[in-house]
Parts: C-alpha cells; sequence; structure tokens
C-alpha cells in the first residue's frame, strides 16, 4: 500500500510539473528515431529471414529453411571459422602491438611524435585500406617486386592461398588499427597515479614485474573497453575483405558479414540473406554480454 501511494504521489507531482511536457517534448524525437532507424529495421530483418524472397514481390513464408540451408552450406561453416580468425586476429596483432607502443613511448620525451605516424592510417576507410595493401600484396606487386630485387623469386600468393590471405588482411587491418589501440592504452597509462609507481620502483619493481603487480591490474577497465570493441567490429568485418578479395578466391576468404551482402545483394536472395544477418546480430550480442558479464565477475571477484 505504501509503495502504491508513493507511486501515485509522484504521479501527481510529474502532472503537475511544468517541465514534463518539454523533457517529453526533447526525448521524443530520439525515441522515434532509435525506433525508425534500429527497431523497425530489425523486425523486418527479422521477419524476412522466415520468408523466401527476391526484392520483387510479397515475401512468401517458409519457416526455418533459411536457416536450415544456411547450416548445411559448408561454405557458410568456412565464414564462421574465418570470422572466428578475424576475432582472434585483430585481438592479438592490433591490441597487443598498441599496449606494446603505449607502453614504449609513454615516458619518452616526443614521445607524441613516435605515436603520430601510427595513427595516419586510422584516417582511412577500410575500403581505402584495402586498396593501398592490395598495391602492396597483389600478383606481381611492391611487396613481390621488392623481393625480386633481392633475388627472392618464389613468393607466397599472398592475397590468393587460404588462409594466408586472412593472414594478410588481419595484418592489414592492425596497420591501420594498432595507432588508436596505443593512443587509448596511452590515455590509460597516463591516469595512473604517481604514488603506487613510486612506491613500486622504490620496492624494486621495474620492467616486467612493475607492468605485471601495477599496471596492467590498473589498464584493466580500459583494456575491457579495448577489447570488446575488438571483438564486435572484429565479428561485423566487411570493408577491407571485400576491398582486398572480395571474398576470394572462390568464397575462401569470405566473413560472415560479406557472406550476408552476397546473398542479400549479388544473389537477391534477401530471406537467405536476413537469416544470416539474424545470425550474426545474435552472435555478436551474444559475444558482448558474455565477455562484459565475464568483466564484470572478475571485478567483483564472483
Amino acid at each position: 500500500m505504501t509503495s502504491e501511494k508513493t507511486l501515485t504521489a509522484r504521479a501527481r507531482k510529474a502532472d503537475k510539473d511544468p517541465y514534463a511536457k518539454s523533457a517529453l517534448g526533447f526525448i521524443a524525437p530520439g525515441v522515434i528515431a532509435v525506433a525508425v532507424l534500429l527497431y523497425l529495421p530489425l523486425l523486418w530483418t527479422t521477419f524476412l529471414s522466415f520468408t523466401e524472397y527476391n526484392g520483387l514481390g510479397d515475401p512468401a513464408w517458409i519457416g526455418l529453411a533459411n536457416y536450415a540451408e544456411m547450416f548445411d552450406d559448408p561454405e557458410f561453416l568456412g565464414s564462421v571459422l574465418n570470422t572466428l580468425l578475424w576475432v582472434l586476429g585483430t585481438l592479438l596483432v592490433p591490441v597487443g602491438i598498441g599496449l606494446g607502443i603505449a607502453l614504449l613511448t609513454w615516458r619518452l620525451p616526443g614521445g607524441v611524435w613516435l605515436r603520430l605516424p601510427f595513427l595516419i592510417p586510422y584516417a582511412l576507410s577500410g575500403i581505402g585500406v584495402g586498396v593501398i595493401w592490395s598495391f602492396i600484396l597483389g600478383g606481381d606487386g611492391a611487396l613481390d617486386q621488392a623481393l625480386a630485387a633481392f633475388g627472392v623469386a618464389d613468393t607466397p600468393r599472398w592475397l590468393v592461398d587460404a588462409p594466408l590471405n586472412t593472414v594478410v588482411m588481419i595484418l592489414a587491418t592492425a596497420w591501420q588499427g594498432v595507432g588508436v589501440n596505443a593512443l587509448l592504452f596511452t590515455i590509460g597509462l597516463q591516469s595512473i597515479p604517481r604514488e603506487p609507481l613510486e612506491a613500486a620502483r622504490m620496492d624494486g619493481a621495474n620492467g616486467l614485474r612493475l607492468f605485471r603487480s601495477i599496471l596492467w591490474p590498473m589498464l584493466r577497465p580500459l583494456t575491457a573497453v579495448v577489447v570488446g570493441l575488438s571483438i564486435v567490429a572484429s565479428l561485423k568485418t566487411f570493408d577491407i575483405v571485400q576491398g582486398m578479395t572480395k571474398g576470394g578466391p572462390g568464397r575462401e576468404s569470405e566473413t560472415l558479414a560479406l557472406t550476408m551482402y552476397k546473398e542479400t545483394f549479388v544473389n537477391s536472395d534477401y530471406g537467405l540473406g536476413s537469416a544470416i544477418a539474424v545470425f550474426l546480430t545474435i552472435v555478436t550480442l551474444a559475444a558482448s554480454i558474455l565477455y562484459l558479464r565475464q568483466q564484470l565477475s572478475a571485478k567483483h571477484g564472483v
């Protein structure tokens, strides 16, 4: 009874609040924009995933047939494996190298100028990075010509042989993204209080011991953000693969996002493309939720 009276009193107070309607007026455009641009497309895509639809006419309901076709397709399973390889690679390479650059340039005089060259590629789009590295790694490209000048004639087919093509694309992505990771880790290092660092140095902690005992634990919250963003971005990898190999040769380097694009806009199979989009959305949400729960459990010692 007490809670009901409290809620009633608050409701009456809100009705009398002269600013309540004004607040709703400010909130409404944002709510409408989110509903129109996010939730309605999501619901429409989910509906299409249960239909057969080529973009013309009316969708025909076929139930779970698209999902059954999706999981029976060995090429789709290859896209899943490639996407998992992207997740692992982007965690180990750009995040790891970014942390290393931040640690090496953190207290160096002029360290900001040493980090600047790594930040410049981040201004490029994924397609732009793909074009640059295709010029370098393509058949008889810049790298092959440079190796030939040193007498190395038998070079790998960088963008043809799988999984080598996926590995070099991950390295190209690292070239683009390592700078921003280094910048984020540098911000985290600069926010660490001096007192624990000075106390650790007085106790003789330096180098690896200082990093393991002081720096890494204090960087944990920022590391959680960087790793979380990297996981989500790698699960949605599309542009650089489209720019460098277009998923080839055949479909050997496709990721889930590229498979979704091809099925929808190249093959005009909107039902199957929507099913892949729903699957990718579920995987991304599940990975994000599990990762965040693990981080929160570790933080609170659960």
